[in-house]
């Protein structure tokens, strides 16, 4: 059993920043992929971006050199760094990962980018 919880979420407004985190229960060290996802009001959730154990990256092409993904072992947390945010990034935006043959998802934090 693994729990994701994020936070970081909020407000901001067009071209601003955010920070996500996903904190995890277990140690991630062995963890392969790590990812983000996002869904917004009346779409279906979208693959953000993707980090493997061993760093490599996925990004979406609507995110690719605005969001950057990390991952640090030590404190079993995923990131998502988020830049020149626009009104599109608007979603809940969600942690996964895959652990033993199971799917595993957070509860979800709002991004809302708005003037």
């Amino acid at each position: 059993q693994v729990q994701l919880v994020e936070s970081g979420g909020g407000f901001v407004q067009p071209g601003g920043s955010l920070r996500l985190s996903c904190a995890a229960s277990i140690s991630i060290f062995a963890i392969n992929d790590m990812g983000w996802y996002r869904q917004a009001p009346g779409e279906e959730r979208e693959l953000v971006a993707v980090i493997a154990s061993g760093g490599s990256t996925y990004y979406a092409d609507s995110v690719k050199g605005r969001f950057a993904i990390s991952r640090d072992n030590a404190k079993n947390t995923l990131y998502l760094e988020m830049n020149s945010l626009k009104p599109e990034d608007t979603a809940v935006y969600y942690c996964n990962t895959d652990w033993l043959g199971y799917d595993y998802w957070g509860q979800g934090t709002q991004v809302t980018v708005s003037s």
